[in-house]
């Protein structure tokens, strides 16, 4: 058997888009995914659903496995001839013992790459409005770790450092913080010199705490910090207040869990991210083509018999075309038809294939599509219907009560998904997720699926529209609805919600 390869991936410090574009490149084509627990939750729900999954588990207090095993791991599943991916939050070779792990796989002749990742002694800082280096206040910096093995003095020549006049970042030493600024008072440090905690830095946890040298411990035990964090020492650390540019995000602070399918959340995500939220991609559901597909291509066999065609979803639309082809027919076969769409987004997707809708409801749900359409219709119109295979009746019900033919088609199904990574349930009962966005009854019904609590109460839910709502009010979950059925209004809802739960 031809051996695999090994990729040391850095998942950089948490903020998804921090995440190369050849680590996500590198990740979708994964066999194996070897992964820690500093990798970003963002990081983790795009680990590809084929891939086989090992939690090695590390932090700097706890060890679920010891690296002498990782190494081996990597090196096993290479050698059965898997593409391995060694996913490891920040950078691999900073303090990630990447090096270690090359070793063994030199050793036998293994394949690898390095992947880079963006590394938390700048990225945390940046986003904390503090440039590790800066002319008017120096003009080095330096990373150190304050992690040290039990029992051990630091190997840590703090006099040297002190002497630099850089900046200093330390790494994993938030437990030894009382030493590690006794160590550079010790080596000759202005107690008066800045100094900064930076709680999980790039994400929704994000926090700082400014105070000096002398005053930094005794600050830190007052206002409390959560790991991981960071330690920046050094003139720099003054200009937080001025340049932090992240916390005057309207989001920020904020993690939101986007729960469409994957395919339609990304503008979803992306919009919420600009605003500074931290988002989780984890899709409640996901679209499959019904087996039997001889319904829907018997009707494109003919469909001049036709005078409508009515959408109410993109998957609808996608699937439709798909078919289409399969029966080696294109949009010309499409005739004379009208075509409806239950709102903008379906239109796009439509457009996107060359068709103009001829209709679109004001309100963006299947009743008040039904009622627009059955408007236009004189009665005797014949109607195709593609769509869900648990589609709204009452759509159907309002076109035949004004005398239409309805061919009401199942074209997909709709699954429930959960992620093997990430336990949504347990995220909601420690009250990590500020608020849930869905976008369909189906994503709701999904959410609970894999959620299983006895209690949503504590759910803070932004709905598309009043169908979703009302999935959602089954579950005594604090619902809020979009003015409008389209995205760009889910995320002003979105921003409201925040700023009236801060009220």
């Amino acid at each position: 058997m031809d051996k695999g390869k090994v990729w040391l991936v850095g998942a950089g410090p948490g903020d998804i888009g921090l995440f190369t574009l050849k680590g996500m490149n590198v990740l979708n084509q994964a066999d194996v995914v070897v992964y820690d627990s500093l990798v970003g939750q963002g990081v983790l729900a795009k680990v590809p659903g084929s891939a086989r999954l090992i939690n090695v588990g590390k932090r700097a207090d706890r060890h679920t496995m010891p690296q002498e095993q990782i190494n081996q791991v990597l090196l096993e599943e290479a050698l059965k001839g898997n593409n391995v991916v060694r996913l490891k939050g920040g950078d691999p070779f900073l303090f990630g013992r990447g090096g270690e792990e090359l070793e063994l796989l030199t050793e036998h002749g293994v394949p690898y790459e390095v992947v880079p990742g963006v590394t938390s002694p700048i990225a945390v800082p940046a986003y904390n409005g503090i440039p590790v280096t800066h002319r008017d206040f120096c003009s080095s910096l330096h990373i150190i770790t304050g992690h040290r093995r039990a029992g051990q003095e630091y190997d840590i020549d703090f006099e040297a450092l002190v002497r630099t006049k850089g900046t200093l970042v330390f790494l994993m030493g938030i437990a030894a913080l009382a030493d590690i600024m006794k160590g550079l008072l010790d080596g000759g440090i202005n107690p008066d010199m800045p100094a900064a905690v930076l709680q999980q830095g790039t994400t929704a946890g994000q926090k700082r705490v400014v105070a000096t040298v002398s005053t930094l411990e005794e600050e830190v035990k007052r206002q409390g910090i959560q790991k991981p964090a960071i330690i920046v020492v050094g003139k720099v650390c003054t200009l937080a207040d001025e340049f932090g540019w992240y916390e005057r995000l309207p989001l920020a602070g904020w993690k939101v869990l986007v729960t469409r399918p994957k395919g339609r959340s990304s503008r979803t995500a992306e919009l919420l991210r600009k605003k500074g939220a931290e988002v989780l991609e984890l899709p409640s559901i996901k679209t499959v083509p019904v087996q039997d597909k001889s319904p829907l291509h018997e009707a494109l066999s003919g469909m001049e018999q036709y005078q409508w065609l009515v959408f109410t979803s993109p998957t609808g639309v996608e699937i439709f075309f798909q078919e289409l082809r399969a029966c080696h027919k294109d949009i010309r076969s499409l005739g004379s038809v009208k075509v409806a769409a239950i709102g903008q987004g379906t239109a796009k997707a439509l457009e996107e294939r060359g068709i103009l809708t001829d209709l679109i409801p004001e309100v963006y749900d299947g009743d008040s599509l039904g009622e627009a359409l059955a408007a236009e219709l004189q009665g005797g119109e014949k109607i195709l219907l593609p769509r869900a295979e648990k589609g709204n009746q009452n759509l159907a019900d309002i076109l035949r009560k004004k005398g239409a033919e309805v061919d009401d088609i199942a074209t997909y199904e709709t699954l429930y998904e959960t992620s093997p990574l990430i336990h949504v349930g347990e995220e909601i009962h420690k009250r990590a997720i500020d608020c849930v966005v869905f976008t369909s009854a189906s994503t709701v019904k999904g959410f609970v699926n894999s959620t299983e609590l006895s209690d949503y109460s504590s759910v803070t839910a932004a709905c598309i529209g009043k169908q979703t709502k009302a999935e959602a009010d089954k579950y005594g979950m604090k619902t809020y609805m979009a003015e409008k059925a389209t995205i760009d209004a889910l995320i002003r809802l979105v921003e409201n919600i925040k700023v009236s739960e801060q009220e």
